[in-house]
């Protein structure tokens, strides 16, 4: 509904300042005004409506600055043709090996389109090339419950232990760029960015604070589970609601570690990563 809103609102053309009503939302949208509230309360947590007192809502920019990266029509086929080989292997529904010939018919693409979304799947680890190069095959990567919750527990153990290391020194550029990244997601980017940029712009968060630990062997690791957790990551960005919190809390994990706390920062990265656990797996805190 958040989505549909910021759609109504760039068709419209609306300017900064606009006010934003939920009878006008609801009438455009062909909705109730419970939902179209639900979903203006969301664009205000994440800085696209501003929320007045006794006023009401007005959008904090103009419509035409939220617009998403325009896409070719041939670049947008290859976006959905990505994301839903994602979806069927982890669903499940697509397995063993195949090849370009096979994505060009199952996807509806064209030879070309269909190389270019096996390329860059190659190039994030996700599939390659069979022995002698006749075919293609997925990567071990993550598509269970059982191995997603799995891989939260063991970085539940590495990444707040990368922050105790006697060699953690904090990078100050490269938590200004990560403080920045973060801040984008609160003010627009949660609903704005495509799934792989979310996906990456939070896991290299995680990396960089185990990097500055200064052990390599904790850096590997951590980078080898966000290749094998990409595509099953992928369906949780469905879901964006939750991801103001989580931006909210790596703020506060830089700060704590800026401010030279370290016991408590790894206290808080255990503990956020476990929350994180529970809401997408369905673990309990024993599990």
């Amino acid at each position: 509904m958040a989505t549909q809103l910021i759609d109504l609102m760039r068709r419209s053309g609306l300017d900064e300042g606009a006010h934003i009503t939920e009878q006008w939302a609801a009438d455009e949208l062909q909705v109730s005004r419970t939902p179209v509230r639900g979903a203006m309360l969301f664009l205000a947590e994440v800085g696209i409506l501003d929320r007045v007192p006794n006023r009401g809502f007005f959008l904090a920019r103009d419509a035409k600055a939220l617009a998403r990266p325009v896409l070719t029509e041939s670049e947008d086929g290859e976006q959905k043709a990505y994301f839903d080989i994602a979806d069927d292997y982890v669903g499940g529904r697509f397995s063993g090996s195949f090849t370009s010939a096979d994505i060009t018919r199952r996807y509806r693409l064209s030879p070309r389109q269909a190389d270019r979304v096996l390329s860059r799947m190659e190039a994030e680890d996700l599939v390659r090339r069979k022995p002698g190069g006749r075919g293609w095959e997925f990567q071990h990567v993550m598509a269970t419950v059982e191995a997603h919750a799995q891989s939260y527990r063991f970085r539940m153990i590495i990444e707040p232990a990368a922050l105790l290391e006697p060699g953690f020194t904090p990078d100050p550029e490269a938590f200004a760029l990560h403080r920045q990244q973060q801040e984008a997601l609160l003010h627009g980017d949660i609903l704005l960015l495509p799934r792989a940029e979310l996906f990456q712009v939070n896991a290299s968060f995680h990396e960089m604070l185990v990097g500055c630990s200064g052990n390599q062997f904790l850096l590997d690791s951590v980078r080898r589970v966000n290749r094998l957790r990409r595509l099953i990551e992928y369906r949780h960005q469905l879901d964006r609601s939750r991801l103001a919190h989580q931006a909210r809390e790596h703020l506060r994990l830089l700060d704590l570690v800026e401010s030279g706390d370290l016991k408590e920062a790894s206290a808080f990265l255990h503990e956020h990563l476990g929350k994180v656990r529970s809401v997408k797996t369905g673990a309990g805190p024993e599990d």
